[in-house]
């Protein structure tokens, strides 16, 4: 560690960039520093941030480099550069799970324009990422011949057009081309063409479409039918595409909306690109190694990583939450757009609701990616996470949950739902109609009902849940603990997950465990929790539903509990008997035409007196 010191002690005050390696001299992390001397030491000062880096990181640290620059702009560029060349172990990494295609513009006179996945240093000009490729190709065929864009691969200069070395092709016979290989389109004219088709495509072709339009007005005037119509069905085909752009928002300023999600060390950013108040693309990306960062420390981290290789900044940028070194970025981003970027952090209207979505949109894709590495995984992370959080002695690969369910202390039922390594397996689930509790008393339904359930588990040798999970807190808890005690099983592992506040309760400790919300133990617990729930209330509905049919069919004369049952399995609901015909009465097995007509008669009556 001597040199290591030395090294330390002779750091610069400088702007710069650092690079930690390990023992085989592979470069391990990357960071900026407004100033190298106190960033770098601080990394090894026992008073550290106590972030992941600082445990996992330093004890792999066996050397340093520095790169001192002229200012932190220039060490945010280097830091972007040197971490897509070196792609280090403990930095965020941001992968997508496809490569966008990017837009290449060759560095001609004359130049062509296709699509790429992987941009290289050649010369040509790069715009993109763009997404929906499957609308994106169309557009770019449509454009290229209302544009009269060359899809050719002809060496154009302007020696080899002088020296006639090329012939006219059916492209320019048929209207889409204007020929510049023999001489028929000057350079100039033809990049302008170019440039009206960037604008196109990034959301600002409105004067360029008028000007085409009254183009085809021309054409009409002139009586040039043959080439009218076919400008006509182009322009047709332009109008389709971009009505697959969805409006937004009147917002006539370019900008795009970012927002993140984050379970354990994983996370998904979502951009909007909103363009003239249209959506031209979504783009996600998937960030790994995020355990103990900040949110606002991600996004910054993310906005430098995407940003460096993006050629379509807006002027401005909606963000859910503040981020480091803003002013730096905001600088960069400027300096790269050539003229002023904004950064934003909406607080109310319709800027929030774009946030909101795009949320949703990455929560939903990072469930997507998280079902797909689960499928993988022989055990899912989120299994381990819960092990780790809630102390188990072993992996809780069978869950079993429960939930009580009232109304005013009637039709009080509990359901047990059964989670296998993190799925459902329904089949296993049970529901209880509660039988000892008068009333409404949450606490003594939740103690029957554990009660019933384990006693008959340990009588039937069933196997036993790696953990038991009860809606509710604290109250619900201890009866839980109670009736697993009373049946013999005081080590089963027991959690309660109080909804208001998603806390999570363990026996014996009266606060509250400190559990991330972004963990995937928590969202799995939430997930259990409901579908408890959901079954719960499923089944005291439906019990409620034959109360009252069997309390509406207790006043006809000749209707007792076995016609009323065999009413109830008929129709199931009161609306369905109320809306029955006679015939349709009379067919239900013993019921008389006679008494038929009594209940119909009857049900016609009451829904009359109430209304109905």
């Amino acid at each position: 560690m001597n040199h290591l010191r030395e090294k330390l002690d002779a750091l610069p005050k400088s702007p710069g960039v650092y690079l930690f390696l390990d023992k085989s001299g592979k470069v391990i992390y990357i960071g900026k520093a407004r100033a190298l001397r106190h960033r770098v030491r601080s990394y090894f000062q026992r008073n550290h941030d106590g972030r992941y880096q600082f445990d996992a990181l330093v004890s792999r640290i066996a050397d340093f480099e520095i790169i001192p620059t002229d200012n932190e702009l220039e060490a945010l560029i280097l830091e972007n550069n040197l971490i897509r060349e070196k792609k280090p172990r403990y930095n965020v990494e941001l992968r997508d799970d496809k490569s966008f295609p990017f837009l290449q513009v060759t560095r001609e006179p004359f130049p062509r324009i296709f699509l790429t996945r992987k941009p290289v240093q050649d010369g040509s000009r790069y715009f993109g990422p763009f997404s929906k490729l499957v609308h994106f190709k169309p557009l770019i065929h449509v454009l290229k011949g209302l544009l009269k864009i060359r899809i050719c691969n002809l060496p154009l200069t302007p020696e080899t057009i002088a020296a006639g070395k090329f012939k006219k092709c059916l492209e320019y016979d048929i209207g889409r081309c204007d020929a510049p290989c023999i001489g028929l389109e000057d350079a100039d004219t033809y990049n302008q063409h170019i440039r009206d088709y960037l604008q196109v495509l990034q959301g600002h072709g409105e004067a360029i479409v008028a000007d085409l339009h009254k183009r085809l007005d021309t054409l009409a005037e002139e009586l040039k039918f043959e080439e009218a119509a076919q400008l006509r069905d182009q322009l047709r085909s332009l109008d389709k595409l971009s009505l697959r752009q969805k409006v937004l928002s009147p917002h006539a300023v370019d900008h795009d909306v970012i927002a993140l999600t984050i379970e354990d060390q994983e996370g998904c950013a979502v951009i909007f690109q909103i363009r003239a108040g249209r959506m031209i693309g979504r783009l996600h990306y998937i960030l790994r190694r995020l355990k103990d960062r900040e949110e606002g420390e991600i996004l910054a981290h993310f906005l430098e990583q995407y940003y460096s290789v993006s050629t379509l900044i807006p002027k401005e940028i909606f963000l859910p939450s503040e981020i480091s070194d803003s002013d730096l970025l905001t600088q960069w981003l400027s300096n790269k757009r050539g003229n002023k970027v904004e950064i934003f952090v909406p607080k109310r209207g319709e800027k929030v609701k774009f946030l909101q979505l795009a949320h949703r949109n990455a929560e939903l894709l990072l469930g997507e990616y998280k079902r797909a590495q689960a499928k993988r995984e022989r055990i899912p992370a989120a299994l381990e996470q819960l092990q780790k959080v809630l102390h188990l002695s072993a992996l809780p690969k069978r869950i079993e949950a429960f939930d009580i369910s009232t109304s005013q202390g009637r039709e009080t039922v509990a359901s047990l739902v059964v989670f296998e390594n993190a799925r459902p397996a329904k089949k296993q689930y049970r529901r209880f109609a509660i039988k000892r509790v008068e009333g409404q008393d949450d606490f003594a339904s939740m103690k029957e009902v554990i009660e019933r359930r384990y006693t008959r588990v340990k009588s039937t040798a069933q196997t036993l849940p790696d953990l038991v999970l009860v809606d509710g807190g604290k109250g619900q808890l201890s009866a839980a603990v109670e009736a697993l005690r009373e049946v013999g099983l005081p080590k089963q592992p027991v959690i309660g997950l109080a909804k208001r506040l998603e806390e999570v309760f363990l026996p014996g400790d009266p606060l509250p465990q400190n559990i991330p919300r972004t963990s995937s133990a928590l969202k799995l617990l939430q997930t259990v929790r409901d579908e408890a729930h959901r079954y719960a209330i499923q089944y005291h509905r439906l019990l409620r539903k034959k109360r009252t049919l069997e309390s509406v069919l207790d006043s006809v004369r000749g209707v007792g509990p076995s016609k009323r049952r065999a009413l109830l399995n008929h129709f199931g609901t009161m609306t369905k008997l109320r809306e029955a015909s006679v015939e349709a009465i009379a067919s239900v097995s013993g019921l008389s035409p006679k008494l038929a007509q009594a209940v119909f008669d009857f049900l016609r009556k009451s829904s009359e007196e109430e209304g109905h």
